[in-house]
């Protein structure tokens, strides 16, 4: 009875330990897609000299060259400019950079040179801290703000190349330190990427780098309650839907750019939602989504345009969780997305089985709230895709008709998931 009895608990011990490694397993590998999603997402951005682009593999100079430069630099000549752009260069190295930052007044003249006279001096001077922006220690982005009150004033000038370079560098700086976050914050980097967007809106190039140094801004710990409502307070989210349509001849960069801005400010409160909703943006990414679905069906789709559909659907799925049922027909202002959704799902069930699951959550959303299948009946028949897309996509989420089980932690009804 004894050996019965052990047996036994060892039997329901077995059982309860096999579901904590489970869950255990589950936490585990939902913390490293996280850790890869961050790394993925806040990078960093270094644009090569024209120059350079036929030749990535040319020696980078030493410290030692560095502190020599730096000694050229002080001295006034004719020389300067070519001292800086060797500077520059030699300045890719990480220790390199280092050695700059530690030598005394070495920002106090890279700053005198930013805003000095000789416009061509000014375009090194901002190469050289776009390379220390790009620098692996945290300790150069902090050495760097003597630089930003500069760059953000710069943003709202002419040259295009200019504003890009200080759009990427601002960027660059971004993730390295939470106190040159406030510093930009306080400085007024979100009026200054709204009127740069404003004064650049033909210039898809800074167009695409404006999304970018947003998007790091986004990324902030705190970003809901210090970042988020600066934004939605100016003019950006607007300026952010007006550029998420493609651009046929420079490609999809700024729209995916963009895109994820708008996928952070989505993953907020239901308040920010509902300002969101209010500028039309469920209507917007809804309509693109039926033009991208449409193409990918057709074998038409641009290479890469999963990176766009991807912070779309999002985007949609969380907007569609905070929509009332009563307002998502006006919402989405006569747009059938049902049927783009599922050739999203037949698209990429194979080849992209992750986004073939976003394409089925952002149905579920779009599906659930039972006061939408009332307003619609022109929809009926294909409000669900066919069983075996359910099936395929989320074998645990399905019935015998093949529709999702409401409630499913998976694909709950509706859910807001901050994606």
């Amino acid at each position: 009875m004894w050996r019965l009895n052990k047996v036994r608990h060892k039997a329901g011990g077995h059982a309860n330990s096999l579901e904590e490694l489970r869950m255990r397993k589950r936490e585990k590998e939902r913390a490293l897609r996280q850790a890869r999603r961050d790394r993925q997402l806040v990078s960093k951005r270094l644009l090569l000299h024209e120059d350079e682009e036929q030749d990535t593999m040319e020696i980078t100079p030493g410290e030692q060259d560095v502190v020599s430069l730096f000694h050229k630099l002080q001295h006034s000549g004719t020389e300067k400019e070519a001292s800086l752009r060797a500077l520059s260069k030699a300045l890719r190295n990480p220790s390199s950079q280092l050695t700059f930052i530690k030598l005394e007044n070495s920002m106090h003249l890279l700053v005198g040179l930013l805003t000095g006279s000789d416009a061509r001096c000014r375009l090194q001077a901002v190469r050289c801290l776009h390379e220390l922006s790009h620098s692996p220690h945290t300790s150069v982005a902090s050495a760097c703000l003597p630089a930003t009150p500069y760059l953000l004033t710069y943003l709202s000038g002419q040259s295009t190349k200019f504003a890009e370079l200080c759009l990427y560098t601002l960027g660059n700086i971004c993730p390295d330190s939470e106190v040159v976050k406030e510093r930009l914050l306080a400085q007024g980097i979100i009026p200054a990427l709204a009127s740069c967007i404003q004064n650049q809106r033909h210039n898809l190039a800074v167009v695409e780098a404006a999304g970018f140094t947003l998007f790091q801004l986004l990324q902030s710990k705190d970003a809901a309650q210090k970042v988020i409502p600066m934004v939605l307070a100016s003019s950006l989210p607007s300026q952010l839907l007006s550029v998420l349509t493609p651009d046929p001849d420079f490609g999809l960069a700024p729209a995916i750019e963009w895109a994820w801005c708008l996928h952070s400010l989505t993953s907020s409160s239901s308040e920010d939602h509902r300002e969101l909703l209010t500028q039309g943006a469920l209507r917007q990414c809804g309509s693109l989504l039926v033009s991208l679905g449409g193409a990918v069906a057709e074998g038409n789709a641009d290479q890469g345009v999963e990176l766009l559909v991807c912070p779309l659907l999002r985007c949609v799925g969380n907007l569609l969780s905070s929509c009332p049922a009563e307002a998502l027909r006006s919402q989405l202002g006569g747009l059938h997305l049902v049927a783009p959704l599922c050739e999203l799902v037949f698209a990429f069930l194979h080849t992209l089985p992750a986004l073939a699951r976003e394409a089925a959550w952002v149905l579920n959303n779009l599906t659930g709230p039972k006061g939408f299948r009332k307003r619609c009946p022109q929809e009926k028949g294909v409000l669900h895709p066919p069983g075996g897309a359910w099936a395929a996509v989320c074998p645990r989420c399905h019935t015998k008709n093949g529709r999702p089980r409401h409630g499913d932690p998976e694909f709950g009804s509706p859910v807001h998931d901050d994606r």
